[in-house]
C-alpha cells in the first residue's frame, strides 16, 4: 500500500442498501486509512426505507472518520452526490456507489495520475449488469457524446476521483441521473483535464438498481434538454464576450 500526499474525501450515496452498506463503508475506511491519515467518508442516505440509515448511524458512532447525511425523502442520485460534495473538506474527492459493485482498492491506481490530471475517471471492465441496463447506458452515452461533445468511455461509472476545488468553484444544477454528465461537461468547459482507468465491476449483492426505472430515465432526459439549452447559451455568451475583449 502506498501513501498519498493529499487529504481525501470519499462520498458515497446510498438508497436501500442494507445488505451491502456496512461492508462497503467499513472496507472504504480500512483502505483509505492505509493511504492517508487525513480523510473523511461521507455517506448520503437518500431517503432509504430499509435499515440503511440505522446501520450507518451505528458505524458513524463508532468511527469518527464517517459522517452520515440523511435525506428524509428520496431526492435522486444527483441530489445525494451534491449533498456529499457540499460537505467535503479535503484536497481530493472520490465518489463510489455503496451497493458493493466496486472494489475501492482499484482507487490506489488513480493516485499517481492525479499529479498529471485534475480528474481520473473509472470505466467498468466487464460490467455486471443486465443487458437492458447496458443497452440504456450505451444509448445515453451516444446522446451525451452528440450533444455535449464528451468523449468518455463510461460517463456514468460511479468510481471517479477529482480535485476538490472544482466542486467549490462550480455550482451543480442537476439532481438526477444527469449529474455525471454535468460534472464532466463543466469540468472540461472550465479547462480541467482528465484521464480514464478501467476498474473491476462486481455483481450486485442485494438492494435494487434504480437506474433503469422509467421515472429516473424521464427525469434524466428532461434535465438533459433543459440544461443543454441553458449551458450552450452560456457558452455562446462566453465566446461572444471573449471576442469583444480581443
Amino acid at each position: 500500500m502506498s501513501s498519498i500526499k493529499y487529504s481525501l474525501s470519499v462520498v458515497m450515496p446510498a438508497h436501500n442498501e442494507e445488505v451491502a452498506i456496512a461492508e462497503t463503508v467499513q472496507s472504504a475506511v480500512a483502505a483509505v486509512s492505509r493511504w492517508t491519515p487525513d480523510f473523511e467518508i461521507i455517506v448520503v442516505n437518500d431517503g432509504s426505507r430499509d435499515r440503511t440509515g440505522t446501520i450507518l448511524e451505528e458505524i458513524a458512532s463508532a468511527t469518527p472518520s464517517v459522517r452520515v447525511i440523511h435525506h428524509e425523502i428520496n431526492q435522486g442520485y444527483g441530489a445525494a452526490l451534491v449533498s456529499g460534495f457540499e460537505a467535503i473538506t479535503k484536497d481530493l474527492v472520490f465518489f463510489m456507489d455503496s451497493d458493493g459493485q466496486f472494489d475501492i482498492h482499484d482507487l490506489e491506481r488513480f493516485f499517481p495520475l492525479i499529479d498529471q490530471y485534475d480528474g481520473v475517471l473509472g470505466y467498468r471492465i466487464n460490467r455486471q449488469d443486465a443487458w437492458t441496463r447496458k443497452l440504456n447506458a450505451w444509448g445515453w452515452k451516444m446522446v451525451v457524446s452528440l450533444i455535449f461533445k464528451l468523449r468518455v468511455r463510461d460517463v456514468d461509472c460511479a468510481f471517479k476521483l477529482y480535485r476538490a476545488r472544482f466542486f467549490r468553484e462550480h455550482k451543480l444544477e442537476t439532481r438526477g441521473a444527469m449529474i455525471n454528465t454535468e460534472i464532466i461537461y463543466k469540468f472540461k468547459r472550465a479547462g480541467y483535464t482528465y484521464t480514464e482507468v478501467g476498474v473491476h465491476h462486481l455483481p450486485r449483492l442485494g438492494g435494487e438498481a434504480t437506474g433503469a426505472k422509467l421515472s429516473v430515465i424521464t427525469r434524466a432526459f428532461r434535465e438533459l434538454f433543459v440544461y443543454a439549452l441553458k449551458w450552450h447559451r452560456e457558452e455562446q455568451g462566453e465566446h461572444l464576450a471573449a471576442g469583444q475583449q480581443q
